[in-house]
């Protein structure tokens, strides 16, 4: 009689020894670590994607390893369109690079593809086939309203539910058995015939949780799904032995899956990769700590910082940041170096309890970040992003790019430049002010936010102002008249004068400053105002400040 895995398998496949040799141990250095990136192309891109993904890079790259990206999509009905490519798409966006992988263009870098899952079809068969063969595994026959009244039952008695002992109907079927419902055409998964029990404990080392001891795993789990493809289980299991990963770093939601993967690797008598189990990112929300979740937290997706306008670089310092807490002071000893050389650490990963997304600190990163370009770098990038997200900022980014560049070149540069802008779509409220068409300030509403003066004070003060006025003024010459102004109508040359005696004064020259600024910009802070005043030329600062005569 045909044995069952011939039966299953009739088509012909490569043996394991001949897998071996289609895919040697790679010829590295000493300590290279081989990582790889598994993500799923059935929605978005999860922060958490990018965050490993930057990770395996890190340390591959290092360490003179290699870093791959797999694609995982064997779970075919959750699939998304234009979801795989928007992962490539993002990695290389954010400046994640990978040695081998997927590529935009359904082909494949390097000689260990191909890397999708769904390509590895006759792989992983024959692997399964050997483990048939072995009777390390076999075919399931169960419906699934046999496998919901077994729950059932399951949960009746109070026991633990799952197809395992007594519940493993199937497994210790006679081979007469499986031969008649072959032969009825019944379909069917095959399963591994776990060895464990959960009464036994094992033990192993994660890379950053150090020793752990957790239950063997007794659950004859499906290695292969009735459609022909494998579990997430058993292909992560043949991918990285087959690819020769030797390190696995992954979020540490599957750390209760360690010892079925341990076990999968026994079966298939392999060497495990070491495991590292990354504590996921996490939020503070109503006074209690939980991760990102992609339903109910919009940062949890990439594409929310593309399309908000943070800087691909600032997000990337600030994943880094997250992952290891030695990179800010290093960042800062090291401003102009490229911070992917940055030298990381499992010991700076370490931390169970995950690090916390921060809006303001992924805020500050940003403006910092934007602060060290200049005005040219600002406007290019802006510009881009508004092309694709901001359709007006483009358009008056396009209007008078030389005015554009120079209100942004204002206080830009050295350690006092400007830090105002946060995103790409700030660059709209600095620059929109110095066009007529986008100024809507009215005089009523200057009056209001200069309360302080009367509305005859403020005409006979800007009166005063405009005579004296010269576009021509260096900076000291425009300073002085500005306290000239200042002293003709109460106000006080020097702060320490107004805190000793408040009623004999209107105000500081600080204030005086304030009616330019709102008359000019419509907003009580500005930058430099000398600047500002140049930029905006003689027509438009006299027209401006003549609002409110």
């Amino acid at each position: 009689m045909t044995s069952i895995a011939d039966r299953i398998f009739p088509a012909p496949l490569a043996s394991l020894a001949e897998l071996e040799q289609r895919f040697p141990q790679r010829d590295l250095p000493e300590g290279a670590m081989v990582t790889r990136v598994g993500p799923s192309p059935t929605g978005f891109m999860h922060i958490g994607t990018l965050y490993t993904g930057l990770i395996c890079s890190q340390f591959a790259r290092q360490t003179g390893g290699v870093a791959f990206l797999r694609i995982e999509d064997t779970d075919r009905r959750r699939l998304v369109e234009g979801a795989e490519a928007f992962l490539i798409e993002a990695f290389k966006r954010y400046g994640v690079t990978f040695d081998e992988g997927a590529d935009l263009d359904g082909s494949d870098r390097g000689a260990y593809g191909p890397y999708r899952q769904s390509e590895r079809e006759a792989v992983y068969k024959a692997c399964v086939k050997a483990l048939v063969e072995k009777g390390l595994a076999y075919p399931c026959f169960a419906t699934s309203e046999e496998l919901d009244a077994l729950r059932e039952q399951q949960d009746k008695a109070g026991l633990r539910t799952g197809y395992y002992g007594q519940w493993a109907t199937w497994r210790n079927k006679s081979e007469d058995e499986i031969h008649a419902a072959l032969d009825a055409g019944k379909d069917f998964v095959i399963r591994l015939r776990a060895p464990g029990k959960h009464s036994r404990k094992i033990r192993f080392e994660d890379v950053l949780f150090g020793f752990r001891q957790m239950p063997e795993n007794d659950h004859d789990v499906v290695i292969l799904k009735s459609e022909g493809l494998p579990t997430y289980h058993f292909a992560h299991v043949v991918d990285d032995h087959f690819m020769r990963t030797t390190h696995v770093i992954r979020g540490d939601e599957w750390l209760v899956s360690v010892p079925l993967h341990l076990q999968l690797f026994e079966a298939m008598g392999w060497e495990p990769p070491a495991y590292a189990h990354i504590a996921p990112i996490n939020k503070m929300d109503e006074g209690s700590r939980r991760k990102l979740s992609k339903r109910k937290d919009p940062e949890a997706s990439v594409a929310y910082f593309e399309q908000q306008g943070y800087p691909r670089q600032a997000v990337i310092d600030y994943l880094l940041t997250l992952a290891d807490a030695a990179f800010e002071p290093w960042k800062q000893e090291n401003p102009d170096t490229d911070s992917l050389d940055f030298p990381m650490t499992f010991k700076g990963l370490k931390g169970s309890s995950g690090p916390l997304f921060d809006f303001v600190k992924l805020g500050n990163i940003s403006r910092h970040y934007i602060a060290s370009l200049s005005a040219q770098e600002v406007y290019d990038r802006a510009l881009a992003w508004a092309d694709a997200h901001d359709d007006a900022l483009a358009a008056l980014m396009r209007k008078d790019p030389e005015q554009v560049r120079s209100a942004l070149d204002i206080e830009r540069g050295g350690d006092t430049s400007r830090k105002d802008i946060e995103t790409w779509a700030d660059v709209s409220k600095e620059v929109s002010y110095f066009f007529d068409d986008h100024f809507a300030l009215q005089a009523d509403e200057a009056r209001a936010m200069l309360s302080y003066l009367t509305a005859d004070e403020l005409a006979a003060m800007m009166g005063q102002y405009l005579e004296m006025y010269d576009p021509a003024d260096d900076r000291e010459a425009w300073f002085a008249k500005l306290r000239t102004l200042a002293d003709q109508n109460g106000f006080a040359l020097r702060p320490n004068d107004y805190k000793k005696n408040p009623d004999a004064y209107r105000g500081v020259v600080a204030d005086v400053a304030k009616i330019f600024r709102v008359l000019l910009t419509g907003n009580e802070r500005s930058p430099d105002l000398y600047s500002v005043m140049q930029v905006m030329g003689e027509d438009k600062v006299r027209r401006r400040i003549a609002l409110v005569m």
